[in-house]
């Protein structure tokens, strides 16, 4: 049946044209099949791509959830760090603010001195907006922006801390308070001997005082010696950092030992009268880098009463 042959006549109404088409059935059948099948064929292929596209959309989906999970939380703890450190950057701003009276001393103190105290400290980095801007420039992905801030504000927080660490130190350091009170009854520089009568150089101050009236350490420090020597009498020396040291001689006793730590206000001795001393009181120096410096500049609170004003 399927061998048998069939004749189509196609006629062109405008000419008058007939064609002849003749086909077998079996190739009128597979066209057909053809046909009808070809759909079929198309939508299940076009279903079985779309099933692995969503596979594939499906593991996409769920492992960028994972990342972006991993992102937050990643985000999360940077922002925290930075905040903890901003807050930590501003009690250290609020800390570096010296009493006004001190920071006049330290302004003072020699040259000598204050290198001493910035030696070995870099210098704190530019500003926090400075690091931020330089962190977040476009192109950058969050992660590594935030990432780049921090390390800019540890590096920062280094810096800053060592810098106010010197600067307390510096100022627990410096001489600025009176070591007794009294009568200021010698200066620094240029005098008459009271023995001799000749021209001397007076290496500090004396402050005339009661004998037994305490005298106090003027600037953190330790005891290097605490003994009767010569014309100084019994005398105390307190080193101090940075190359600064002070002396309190004409003690009547001692108050410390040799190796003791002292604080600014420790009462390290008594006023006295031994060594060459005309009459109860304190001789009180300061020394910097092994040179004299006026004490007078650098002492905060009201001189003690002078005694010939």
């Amino acid at each position: 049946m399927l061998k048998r042959r069939y004749t189509v006549l196609i006629a062109d109404r405008s000419t008058g044209v007939v064609r002849r088409v003749t086909i077998s059935l079996r190739t009128a059948v597979g066209v057909a099949s053809t046909a009808l099948i070809m759909p079929i064929l198309v939508g299940i292929g076009a279903k079985i791509s779309a099933e692995r596209e969503l596979d594939v959309l499906r593991t996409s989906n769920t492992a960028l959830q994972l990342e972006n999970g991993n992102f937050r939380t990643a985000t999360g703890e940077l922002t925290t760090q930075i905040q903890s450190l901003e807050t930590v950057l501003e009690d250290l701003g609020g800390r570096s603010a010296l009493d006004p009276a001190q920071a006049k001393a330290i302004e003072k103190l020699p040259a000598v001195v204050k290198a001493r105290a910035a030696g070995g400290t870099a210098a704190a980095n530019g500003a926090l907006s400075q690091v931020i801007s330089t962190s977040l420039i476009p192109g950058d992905d969050t992660f590594g922006a935030l990432r780049t801030l921090l390390q800019g504000l540890e590096t920062r927080l280094r810096s800053v801390t060592q810098v106010l660490e010197r600067q307390e130190r510096l100022a627990a350091a410096t001489p600025s308070i009176w070591p007794t009170t009294g009568w200021l009854s010698g200066m620094f520089g240029g005098r008459r001997d009271p023995f001799t009568g000749t021209s001397d150089f007076h290496q500090g101050l004396d402050i005339s005082a009661e004998k037994g009236h305490p005298v106090h350490a003027t600037a953190d420090g330790a005891v290097r010696s605490a003994a009767y020597t010569g014309d100084y009498g019994n005398l105390v020396v307190l080193q101090h950092d940075f190359g600064l040291s002070t002396r309190y001689g004409h003690l009547s006793k001692f108050n410390v030992k040799p190796g003791a730590s002292v604080k600014r206000g420790d009462v390290i001795g008594f006023v006295g009268s031994t060594g060459r001393s005309t009459g109860s009181h304190l001789h009180y120096e300061v020394w910097a880098s092994d040179k004299l410096v006026n004490p007078l500049q650098l002492l905060t609170k009201q001189p003690p009463r002078n005694k010939n004003p």
